[in-house]
């Protein structure tokens, strides 16, 4: 059966062809994709469609930047325009609700989204939202864009104001080990009473490692209970730590390796793995880390019962639970 794969961004879809510029044209791209060609070029899907005042809402795109949305929301939202020029939102809307990546004030984003539309793996086209096909809603976002491409984004105006006006930039700690070989970031989430214990143990193990830890991010996220692959179950610190590793054969290796063992000092320290972007975790850190991974991978099929969406993402987390 001919599948439609991603690229290692589950929200862009990518082939050699024109891009796509509208819901139309991606339900057709979706229909006759599964038999000419793989996947679809999404990246004309940068526009913001409406803004409503009276609704309290902006729709955009899958991928508007969300600089883009700051500019359309200038008078609206004009605290936005501040958190975008500081780095925090540096992404795409989709990408971001891919993810449901942390917000402006580390609320997940999924705070921020009223509904989405998604193109399904048979090229229709449905909006999902908390109370039009809500199951799908909470799949959807955080789903790395296992459940549907997605088409557009509508967002409260009134919550992007309030994560906006409490945004928090990252506090960046500058560490004394040299910057070489090749560098890699690592995402966790730990209990905040935990950082220092924790960046004390990661700090020892790089030592005995050598490898060193070249900076480090910290950022405050909030809980949220409305997503099935929920990251944020409590209030974390979500902790970026760069990485160097040298530059020889069995590089690879080496970076699995210690990055699992730096996920095990964060389990042990009551955190988790950002699952959109650790691909090195093992099956059992999986299993502890995201105990709905299971259930999510279970409604894919579901949804897709002739399992045409084929993103890495799912094809990764399939393989590492031998499904």
């Amino acid at each position: 059966m001919p599948t439609c794969a991603s690229t290692a961004d589950s929200t862009a879809w990518i082939l050699p062809c024109p891009p796509i510029h509208s819901a139309s044209a991606l339900q057709q791209a979706f229909r006759q994709g599964f038999e000419k060609v793989p996947a679809v070029d999404s990246r004309g899907l940068d526009r913001v469609l409406r803004t409503d005042p009276a609704r309290d809402q902006i729709e955009v795109q899958a991928q508007t930047p969300w600089r883009s949305v700051a500019q359309a929301l200038h008078r609206q939202v004009p605290a936005l325009a501040n958190v975008v020029a500081r780095g925090v939102q540096p992404d795409t809307v989709g990408h971001d609700v891919a993810r449901n990546a942390p917000g402006p004030d580390g609320r997940p984003v999924v705070a921020l989204v009223e509904s989405l539309t998604l193109v399904t793996p048979e090229g229709d086209l449905r909006r999902t939202s908390r109370t039009l096909n809500a199951e799908l809603f909470a799949l959807a976002v955080g789903g790395m864009g296992s459940f549907g491409a997605l088409y557009s984004a509508t967002l409260s105006l009134s919550a992007l104001a309030r994560a906006a006006a409490a945004a928090l930039e990252p506090a960046r700690l500058e560490l004394a080990a040299p910057s070489r070989g090749v560098g890699h970031r690592l995402s966790l989430y730990l209990p905040p009473d935990t950082v220092e214990a924790f960046l004390t143990d990661a700090r020892a193990q790089a030592l005995a490692w050598h490898i060193p830890i070249t900076g480090a991010e910290v950022r405050r996220t909030l809980a949220e209970r409305e997503t099935v692959l929920c990251w944020a179950r409590r209030e974390y610190a979500e902790i970026t730590l760069a990485l160097g590793f040298p530059v020889r054969m069995g590089g690879e290796v080496l970076r699995t390796q210690f990055f699992r063992l730096l996920v095990d000092s964060a389990i042990g320290h009551g955190g988790i793995y950002a699952i959109a972007s650790t691909p090195e975790a093992s099956r059992k850190q999986a299993d502890a880390c995201y105990p709905s991974l299971r259930r999510v991978l279970a409604e894919k099929l579901r949804h897709d019962p002739r399992d045409r969406l084929q993103a890495p993402w799912y094809r990764h987390h399939r393989q590492l639970l031998g499904l």
